[in-house]
């Protein structure tokens, strides 16, 4: 079903563009937000999709903290289907990113295949205070390595453009990211699903999914627990 604040756009490309249009919030993420992106990343699995933020300066805060205690565990755990969901569905995600990504924001864009950003863009890898969650120590090892990954999740520090470019974090940097993320978007379409979808199914056989789901376990379990 068609959702406010996610915007899903079939592109004459042969991509997909979804857009987070939420920027009071910061494209903060409630249920029926998550579950709409869900929907936009299945219903054409093997087509490439770009993912931005409607809102140039922001990428996504997260989870949404003015939600009710007692439905942000239901947020976070739809957020972990939904980041399973892009590592391996067959068309490859691009995260465009132009402002901050934070804690579920961070794993969002680090759950697409390819990031490019805005030399504006910064990360940080922190949920809210006071649950000691886990925040993307199953994606980082991955993208950056064990080191830098521990570092990066236990400090919960910002990171910006220009060192995640030097840690691998992102592909690319650019002063016009949306241009540059249709261009291989639309060239990744122009290739065809099976290739990326291979692609992506040897790289997800080195221990990710199973990081992935000790890392949902382990913060479902943290969520049970008072704060």
């Amino acid at each position: 079903m068609p959702h406010p604040f996610v915007l899903v756009t079939p592109s004459a490309a042969g991509y997909v563009r979804v857009l987070l249009a939420r920027p009071e919030r910061r494209n903060a993420l409630d249920a029926g937000m998550t579950r709409a992106l869900l929907e936009a990343f299945n219903t054409e699995r093997n087509s490439p999709v770009l993912l931005e933020s409607a809102a140039a300066g922001v990428f996504c805060a997260g989870a949404d903290l003015s939600v009710a205690e007692e439905h942000r565990a239901e947020v976070s755990d739809l957020l972990y289907q939904l980041y399973e969901d892009m590592v391996t569905r067959p068309g490859p995600v691009i995260a465009v990113v132009t402002g901050p990504a934070v804690g579920g924001g961070a794993q969002l864009a680090g759950a697409a295949d390819l990031r490019v950003a805005s030399p504006g863009a910064r990360f940080r890898w922190t949920g809210p205070p006071g649950r000691g969650l886990a925040v993307g120590a199953w994606l980082l090892p991955g993208l950056v390595g064990r080191g830098a990954a521990l570092e990066l999740t236990m400090t919960g520090r910002w990171v910006d453009a220009a060192e995640a470019l030097r840690i691998g974090l992102v592909n690319r940097v650019d002063a016009e990211p949306g241009q540059l993320a249709a261009e291989l978007a639309e060239g990744l379409a122009g290739r065809g699903a099976a290739t990326a979808g291979r692609v992506k199914l040897i790289a997800s056989a080195d221990g990710l999914l199973d990081r992935l789901h000790a890392e949902r376990a382990a913060n479902r379990a943290a969520w049970s627990q008072p704060s």
